[in-house]
């Protein structure tokens, strides 16, 4: 019986816009201490297995109450079966033949969900990635994040961007520009240009989070695009200047200059905090490692934050006290891009 394993990894976002979503310019790594994993094998008939997030059963209804809140009302379940979908569609209209054996699929994730690391596309992107190997279909590169992203989008009408589903594929470190010019569009899907950093020209990295202080992506982002679509001065002024920090970002670490990145963290989060009101226990983890020594921005919507930091010492104190106010620490592991810049 064949057995397809795939992995899609959480993901970071080191500098550069909240969301791609507004034509500017981000950087992202991916985190392989932490992934989702889908299991997919020949079966009699095609069946989606629930996984430990898709309960129905509960002690209490408080259990279920907290259950809720951190997996949503549907787990990844949905994921998996509107990923199965869109790639269906994609094949047709794209004159994919697939063979006709059916499989049973399941996913287990060890991405603490809502805290801004990635953990609903990574279940998409390794789904995506298992299907592609069971009906030996080779979908082009670029156009996967797309793929991956239509599937929120589209199926499930879940706002969401590019960032993260272009590094859950694209793996290692990587330069994205969402620039009006430099989008394309194939197949229907839409992409930007994308350029591979190498992670070893970058400085010590932490990532911390906190599950306790997790808020959905959309319930931070869409203030924010409805101020942007108004034309709000200060939106505009901050998507132009993130952008510009992504840019001076990787220069920094082509020119392999921890110092200039770390500034171009703090200055993103700085940004971010006279744009947005932050919460408190978002805000005092940036605060806590900041007095460690480290920089410090969130890593996403909320409930993570990335930074750098200078020496083995800061890393200790950055475990010690921010493990005083429930945050995991982990320094990210980084598997080199395996394929060069695209798009571009």
């Amino acid at each position: 019986m064949q057995l397809i394993r795939r992995k899609a990894y959480a993901r970071a976002g080191l500098v550069g816009n909240p969301s791609d979503g507004y034509h500017g310019k981000t950087i992202s790594i991916s985190v392989t201490n932490l992934a989702a994993e889908v299991v997919l094998y020949e079966w009699d008939r095609v069946e989606v297995v629930l996984s430990q997030e898709d309960r129905s059963a509960f002690r209490s209804v408080h259990e279920l109450v907290d259950d809720v809140q951190l997996h949503g009302y549907y787990g990844g379940v949905r994921l998996v079966k509107a990923t199965i979908k869109r790639f269906v569609d994609f094949c047709r209209s794209s004159g994919l033949s697939l063979h006709r054996r059916n499989f049973a699929v399941r996913y287990q994730t060890s991405i603490p969900r809502q805290v801004g690391l990635g953990g609903s596309s990574a279940i998409i992107v390794a789904t995506l990635r298992a299907l592609m190997e069971f009906y030996e279909v080779d979908i082009p590169l670029e156009l996967r994040p797309s793929l991956a992203l239509s599937v929120e989008t589209d199926e499930l009408g879940i706002a969401a961007g590019l960032q993260d589903r272009v590094i859950q594929v694209y793996e290692g470190a990587v330069f994205m520009d969402f620039a009006r010019e430099r989008m394309q569009t194939t197949s229907g899907l839409t992409y930007g240009a994308y350029e591979s950093l190498d992670p070893a020209r970058l400085p010590p990295l932490y990532v911390a989070y906190r599950a306790d202080a997790s808020e959905p992506t959309e319930k931070v982002h869409n203030d924010l695009r409805q101020r942007y679509e108004r034309g709000d001065a200060d939106v505009l002024a901050a998507m132009s200047r993130w952008a510009e920090l992504a840019t001076e970002a990787r220069d920094a670490i082509l020119a392999g200059d921890g110092d200039r990145l770390g500034r171009t963290i703090d200055e993103n989060f700085d940004l971010r905090r006279n744009l947005l009101t932050i919460p408190k226990r978002q805000q005092q983890m940036v605060d806590v490692a900041r007095q460690c020594g480290a920089t410090a921005k969130f890593a996403g919507s909320g409930g993570a934050i990335v930074g750098t930091y200078p020496d083995p010492a800061a890393y200790q104190q950055l475990v010690k006290q921010l493990g005083m106010i429930g945050c995991r620490v982990l320094k990210p592991r980084m598997i080199p891009t395996k394929t060069a810049a695209s798009g571009a």
